[in-house]
């Protein structure tokens, strides 16, 4: 069953005080630089050119939100990490990033995109390592899942959640996604009405 999806940009923030004022929930999407946020974007939507994509990482500074059905905001943040924009622009996580994540009372639910094809890298681990210390509720998508075999991405998804249970009791709700192949779309946007059908009724 295919998930349809109304969604438009709403506005793009320099700052934290400058993002939407109504009522609607954030569900948003954070990850290292390249890791093929946009391209997920796109895919979850169902409107390829929404969310530009990007050959050059570190393309996306602001804080950009997209109104979906006009029920709920996918809200696309700045990756972090990227080693050819400077220390200043950079931090380890920009402000921008902190701001947002551990201040902004729209944020409902936060997925932490990690590529599927590497093993675990430092700054995703205290990123994870950040939401815990702060109680953010998160996920984890697991992306280009196509550009592996399915044993090479069972061994890396096993590795990447034991690295995991060194630090955390229970694990985070974890998602296989491939932009190329609409994997995980599904799973994704079931997750995410549940969530604010669940917020809804609380």
């Amino acid at each position: 069953m295919a998930i349809t999806i109304k969604a438009k940009f709403k506005c793009s923030s320099e700052k934290i005080s400058q993002v939407p004022k109504d009522d609607l929930k954030d569900i948003a999407f954070i990850g290292r630089s390249n890791v093929g946020k946009s391209s997920l974007v796109n895919m979850l939507t169902g409107i390829k050119g929404l969310a530009k994509v990007s050959g050059t990482p570190g393309k996306t500074r602001l804080i950009n939100h997209f109104s979906i059905n006009d029920s709920w905001y996918l809200v696309d943040l700045p990756g972090y990490g990227y080693a050819r924009v400077s220390k200043s622009t950079r931090g380890e996580f920009s402000k921008l990033i902190t701001d947002y994540v551990l201040k902004c009372e729209k944020l409902h639910f936060l997925f932490v995109l990690v590529d599927s094809r590497l093993e675990p890298q430092k700054i995703d681990l205290r990123f994870i390592e950040l939401l815990g210390e702060h109680g953010i509720p998160f996920g984890i998508i697991f992306t280009k899942a196509d550009k592996l075999s399915q044993a090479q991405l069972n061994r890396n998804i096993k590795t990447y959640k034991q690295t995991l249970a060194e630090q955390w009791e229970e694990l985070p709700p974890t998602f296989i996604s491939s932009s190329e192949k609409g994997l995980g779309r599904e799973e994704i946007l079931t997750f995410i009405d549940s969530l604010l059908t669940n917020y809804l009724h609380y």
